[in-house]
């Protein structure tokens, strides 16, 4: 029988292939990178032999290995299985040939989004999903995001309305989910949804405003526009979608949808083209966004939002490739730019601050700018959850907490959401909560399991919590993902409060991490 899907579930167990972790229940096991991949390559044929060729190629992407190699990593799979009462029985040994799995029945489907419904907001609360790119060209796509990305920013500015981050709503793309199933996963009362066809410089937008409570629609349009159009054409939207919602709005609240636009519509367009390798936060995408990025900006020098961008992918270069000083001071520099031209763009402003704070160890100019940004947009996920970052290194443990659970609430499954519970691990591991730092680091490793930064929280809290094989087993996946990592070099490069160095320190010299 041949299984596929986004996550493999087998009597107590459920393995999560895209973020490395295989759970016993609701608790994830310490269960290595090869080992997670040799279990899916068994679960996937489940009932059928599995060659140890395809094995090793499964865990070692074709790499000339000994078989005693995979012999080592099935061990370690049957000893983490071996935790429920038949398991040693579940991998059975073919000689010569290979393995196969003959365990409790194997169920696939797509990984789990949401919990419970989340209680709705004290004032009115939008989630802006992904429109349909209609126009037959996948290339497209950035097009009809780039346009969403400008509806949400719009109406994050709206003081009184909780608008869901971008990074939660576009978890919807390309799914076909029940609109009151979005409304309760997102905890909000409106959905606007809508399309996009563009068709050389001809463009159609339509978009509807849905009560997610009732499922009864309340406003929709259709927009034929000209491409040089595109600016005024999302503000319009933007201003539509506020006006259902509240008649009785006040003017000076519906033009606080309006935003400074870059001039150049190449420079906005080679913006939109770099997002996703600049949100990637891994130094070889960022490499590749910055190329982008100094594009755009050498159209137009004054544009702040390619600036807190650029700002980003030096701080990710920094801190991942190496701690070079031309990094940070190129990300200060970008830092200072964005904010200059960037009073009335909240993202720039949020990214701006982070690196200033990150890079420039400026924590008082950091929360200035976080500040402006929170003042211009409420609603923005992004700034709390950069800001709990700062907070955590800096040592400021409880408003560290706060300002994580507020972005997440914000954004409940925000792109970002690894940088809110490292910054809750950290706090907690200050404040001599072994277990809840160790639950945060878990939900981050899932969150994103390509960041090391965050294996560095894991690993200080299960040798603190007493478990130093799993600790030293995290502690490699640290210098396995970051080759070059020392952390006391990694501490004097985000600034990191003396108190929550010496903790960190003591245990991460314990796991054998390097000084």
């Amino acid at each position: 029988m041949t299984v596929r899907g986004g996550t493999y579930r087998f009597g107590q167990f459920r393995l999560d292939p895209t973020a490395g972790l295989l759970y016993r229940g609701a608790e994830p096991t310490m269960l290595g990178r090869r080992a997670v991949a040799l279990l899916r390559r068994l679960l996937e044929d489940a009932g059928a032999p599995v060659s140890k060729d395809a094995l090793i190629e499964a865990a070692w992407g074709g790499l000339a290995v000994a078989d005693n190699n995979l012999a080592v990593q099935v061990a370690a799979l049957r000893r983490v299985l071996a935790e429920a009462p038949d398991a040693p029985s579940w991998i059975e040994t073919l000689p010569r040939r290979g393995y196969r799995y003959v365990g409790p029945a194997v169920t696939a489907g797509d990984p789990v989004v949401s919990g419970s419904a989340l209680t709705l907001p004290d004032r009115p609360s939008i989630a802006v999903l992904p429109f349909s790119n209609l126009g037959g060209d996948p290339e497209q796509d950035y097009f009809a995001d780039g346009m969403v990305d400008d509806i949400i920013t719009g109406l994050a500015r709206i003081k009184w309305l909780f608008v869901v981050a971008r990074n939660s709503t576009f978890t919807y793309k390309g799914r076909a989910v029940d609109i009151t199933q979005i409304g309760r996963e997102l905890g909000v009362r409106y959905v606007l949804e809508g399309s996009v066809r563009r068709s050389g410089r001809n463009i159609r937008v339509t978009s509807q405003l849905i009560d997610a409570s009732t499922g009864s629609h309340i406003w929709a349009e259709r927009y034929d526009r000209m491409f040089d159009d595109i600016f005024a054409l999302q503000d319009e939207i933007g201003l539509s979608v506020v006006g259902a919602i509240s008649a009785s709005l006040r003017r000076a609240e519906i033009d606080r949808v309006k935003r400074r636009r870059p001039d150049s519509l190449d420079a906005y367009d080679l913006l939109l083209r770099a997002q996703h390798d600049v949100d990637s936060g891994m130094p070889e995408q960022v490499a590749r966004a910055l190329v982008l990025l100094e594009g755009a900006i050498a159209i137009d020098p004054t544009y702040a939002l390619a600036h807190g961008n650029a700002a980003m992918c030096h701080h990710c270069l920094f801190l991942r490739a190496g701690l070079q000083e031309v990094n940070r001071s190129a990300s200060i520099h970008h830092a200072r730019s964005a904010i200059l031209h960037g009073q009335d763009d909240a993202t720039a402003l949020t990214l701006a601050g982070f690196s200033i704070g990150m890079d420039g160890h400026d924590r008082g100019a950091a929360f200035t700018a976080l500040e402006a940004a929170l003042a211009i947009s409420p609603s923005s996920a992004l700034t709390y959850i950069l800001g709990s970052v700062i907070f955590g290194w800096s040592g400021e443990a409880e408003r560290a907490i706060e300002w994580s659970e507020r972005g997440m609430r914000l954004s409940p499954f925000d792109s970002w959401a690894f940088a809110a519970f490292d910054a809750q691990a950290m706090s907690h591991l200050l404040r001599g909560r072994y277990a809840e730092a160790c639950h945060a680091a878990y939900k981050s490793v899932q969150a994103n399991p390509a960041h090391s930064i965050t294996y560095v929280q894991l690993t200080a809290a299960l040798v603190k919590l007493g478990r130093l094989d799993e600790a030293k087993t995290a502690a490699a996946r640290v210098l396995e993902l970051h080759p070059t990592f020392r952390f006391k070099r990694q501490f004097e490069g985000v600034n990191c409060a003396p108190a929550l160095a010496e903790t960190l320190g003591e245990a991460l010299r314990t796991a054998g991490l390097p000084e």
